[in-house]
């Protein structure tokens, strides 16, 4: 029996992720729409039957509401719902009770979502699991925090509670704090100023080449609907920004770990569980959780594992492709944001040119955005670039 696609997709936001989604299952002939915001480059592909902008200055949650759950809103129902960044994966968990009436969500439990969502919370989970997490302190709004002074082993990291109202504050996922308690303090209290909470984390060292992630989506039984893991091998910032580098690689530790973490929580829905190996004990330690798909989703399809598919025949009542083993390997690479972090590295005396450029001569490799078929994208966000660059000199 062939693959149903009658049931239509909305994605809500993501930028690289989304445009992954909407590329496969739209490629599949799957009707996707799409709505997000301007950086959301699903809504420019060809894949996209449809899409619903989130005007300017207007809280995306606050358009979806209208959109979704409006008396204008009957044109959408039935679609299933694909939350693709964290304000999206908000939105839905804040509005599931009403969602779950017209569309088709995935096995998600709310208040699961929230806690992933919240940084602490998660590694308080993970504690609670019996896995691994970097030490980390709560902070108060109107507290000081002298009394960590003796505890605290820098490097530290002042990390949100909620990364998505932190980045859109301070453009940055995170304040790293090398040597100063007195910075430390200083951080906290300006992100407090900013009515944001965060706390303190113990930032692992070693290379960014020492993080994995384990992904998968467990079904309201209990029951795991694949098993994939990969690597990052590079950042830009080093330590702390998004990846410029990845590789796949079936990584038995990552998974049992990931499983470990999501079975302990009875976890449901779609998974994606970072970890960062610490060198001072060898133990793999959660970093943080995503709740949807991630950026490297494109690599993830092109290497045989469709999670994306075998989920929308989950939801659909299908019976979906299945895999037990991809394509090993192979890289997903970001060029420009890899570049810059080739030159942080031979900054710090870590990585040589030809280092760099024997790393990145891979034939197996894959761009997050271009594509022969779907250029649109590409060129959309190359013009955003650079009338960004010329704003700047312009300024």
């Amino acid at each position: 029996m062939g693959l149903d696609i009658s049931t239509p997709v909305l994605l809500l936001g993501g930028r690289e992720n989304s445009l992954a989604v909407a590329r496969h299952l739209g490629g599949l002939g799957i009707a996707v729409r799409v709505s997000g915001t301007a950086s959301c480059m699903a809504m420019r592909s060809r894949y996209c039957r449809q899409s619903f902008p989130v005007p300017r200055g207007t809280p995306a949650g606050e358009y979806w509401q209208e959109l979704l759950l409006s008396a204008a809103s009957g044109g959408l129902h039935g679609h299933v719902i694909v939350a693709c960044n964290d304000v999206a994966i908000e939105f839905v968990a804040d509005h599931h009770r009403d969602l779950k009436d017209r569309y088709l969500l995935d096995d998600a439990v709310p208040e699961l979502q929230h806690a992933m969502l919240d940084k602490m919370r998660t590694l308080e989970l993970g504690r609670a699991a019996g896995v691994p997490v970097p030490n980390f302190w709560k902070t108060e709004r109107g507290a000081d925090i002298e009394w960590m002074r003796d505890e605290v082993a820098f490097p530290v990291m002042v990390k949100p509670i909620l990364s998505h109202k932190f980045s859109r504050v301070f453009g940055r996922k995170l304040f790293i704090i090398e040597d100063s308690f007195e910075e430390l303090a200083e951080k906290v209290r300006l992100a407090h100023e900013h009515g944001l909470d965060v706390m303190v984390v113990e930032m692992i060292p070693g290379p960014d080449d020492l993080t994995s992630s384990y992904f998968s989506y467990l079904d309201r039984s209990g029951r795991h609907l694949y098993h994939f893991t990969k690597r990052v091998l590079r950042r830009h910032p080093v330590n702390r920004g998004g990846a410029s580098y990845h590789i796949t690689e079936w990584l038995p530790e990552t998974a049992e770990l990931g499983r470990k973490f999501l079975q302990g929580i009875r976890f449901h829905g779609i998974a994606n569980v970072e970890f960062k190996r610490d060198p001072r004990d060898g133990l793999l330690k959660v970093i943080e959780v995503n709740a949807r798909y991630t950026a490297p989703h494109r690599l993830i399809v092109n290497v045989g594992a469709p999670i994306d598919l075998i989920i929308y025949c989950h939801l659909t009542g299908q019976r979906g492709p299945q895999f037990e083993q991809y394509e090993q390997f192979r890289r997903l690479w970001y060029p420009p944001r890899d570049f810059r972090a080739f030159l942080q590295l031979r900054a710090r005396g870590e990585l040589t040119f030809a280092g760099w450029l024997r790393s990145v001569l891979h034939r197996r490799t894959d761009l997050p955005f271009w594509s022969v078929s779907d250029p649109m994208p590409s060129l959309a966000l190359a013009i955003s670039t650079l009338r960004r660059i010329k704003g700047m000199t312009d300024g």
